[in-house]
């Protein structure tokens, strides 16, 4: 014990300006006055902001322009699924035909009204039909007179486009057809374009006019020219449907677009 204290007064009473005491006391002094402040600081900020989060949570209205582009997307997936696999229709069930229908009234619902004066150019382009209901009837003229799909005529009903030109107010419909022959000639591939010029009546009734029909042979036949399609006489043709009708763009985007014609159709096109 009396060799400690020696020890210790030797070591206050030296000359060396520096020694490992006021080290020592140097670094505890710094844990002493900085850390306790640190450990502090962060539970009053967290405190801070845990008071504030009630106050600055947004109300649900608030989350409405970022779900609706959403909510669509999911719409139109289910519009899709509802009516793949029916063959555009032909193969529609009355079963099919209501959720078909229900689908699409959900995303014209989701959509809003169509304004065509304001969005004319998204109809320009070609569409791809992928539904109508009007098919259901097994006919190619859907809810209007037209040649039977089946077994009473060998025709294979392929793919059908609109293509629309809103400056010459073109609007074509584009059906390829597959003509069954008698074995062992093979099937004669055609194409039949129904030429009309089309009008907008309001801000989404569309009104088209028939001019005329052009049918053109494609796959062995593609080197034959196109034919155009006489039209009966005046006298001979029916007193109403005079080539001309009107539907109703119930939504429409970039992509996808809904039609109801005037017989109740409905129809489902995504961009081509």
């Amino acid at each position: 014990m009396a060799s400690l204290l020696v020890h210790s007064s030797i070591s206050h009473s030296n000359a060396r300006p520096q020694s490992s005491f006021p080290s020592q006391n140097t670094v505890f002094d710094f844990k002493y006055t900085h850390n306790l402040p640190k450990r502090r600081k962060p539970i009053i900020s967290l405190s801070a902001v845990d008071e504030k989060v009630p106050v600055s949570e947004p109300s649900p209205s608030s989350y409405t322009g970022f779900q609706l582009p959403g909510t669509v997307q999911s719409l139109k997936l289910k519009l899709v699924t509802a009516v793949s696999g029916l063959n555009k229709g032909l193969a529609a069930s009355e079963e099919d035909l209501k959720k078909a229908d229900f689908a699409a009234k959900e995303l014209e619902s989701a959509g809003g009204p169509v304004d065509l004066s304001a969005d004319l150019d998204k109809l320009q382009g070609r569409w791809k039909l992928i539904y109508s209901s009007a098919f259901s009837s097994r006919t190619l003229g859907g809810s209007r007179p037209g040649p039977p799909i089946g077994r009473l005529l060998p025709i294979t009903l392929g793919q059908v486009f609109q293509r629309i030109d809103t400056v010459s107010k073109d609007f074509d419909n584009i059906v390829e057809l597959q003509l069954g022959t008698p074995w062992p000639l093979q099937p004669v591939e055609v194409t039949a374009t129904l030429a009309h010029k089309f009008e907008i009546i309001g801000s989404c009734l569309i009104r088209i006019t028939f001019e005329k029909t052009t049918v053109k042979t494609t796959g062995n036949l593609s080197q034959l020219p196109s034919l155009e399609v006489p039209q009966l006489p005046e006298q001979f043709r029916p007193s109403t449907n005079r080539g001309s009708g009107e539907f109703e763009v119930t939504y429409l985007d970039s992509d996808l677009r809904i039609t109801r014609g005037d017989r109740g159709e409905l129809r489902v096109f995504v961009a081509s």
